[in-house]
């Protein structure tokens, strides 16, 4: 869920999930998959920032061992013992 702000100025709790297009034009209308729309005062930018910051927040720390392998295969994070070898 993220917090979002009516033109009106009033709090708006959405279902992230169930948002299926941010426009902004010039105000952000989001429209759900259920087909109803509303206007906010965020930006689509920031729309989108509360979602892939609400997403984090809830996958963090489900599957530790996950963070590990995205550090390895991004080719950081390893173990600093083996950094300064050189392959032969």
């Amino acid at each position: 869920m993220i917090r979002l702000t009516r033109l009106n100025s009033q709090p708006l709790v959405v279902n992230s999930d169930l948002i299926k297009f941010v426009e902004e034009a010039p105000d952000t209308l989001i429209t759900l998959v259920n087909g109803e729309k509303f206007m906010v005062l965020e930006s689509a930018n920031q729309v989108v920032k509360l979602i892939i910051d609400f997403r984090r927040g809830v996958l963090q720390g489900i599957f530790p061992a996950w963070d590990q392998v995205a550090r390895l295969s991004a080719g950081g994070g390893g173990d600093p013992k083996q950094e300064n070898q050189v392959e032969r």
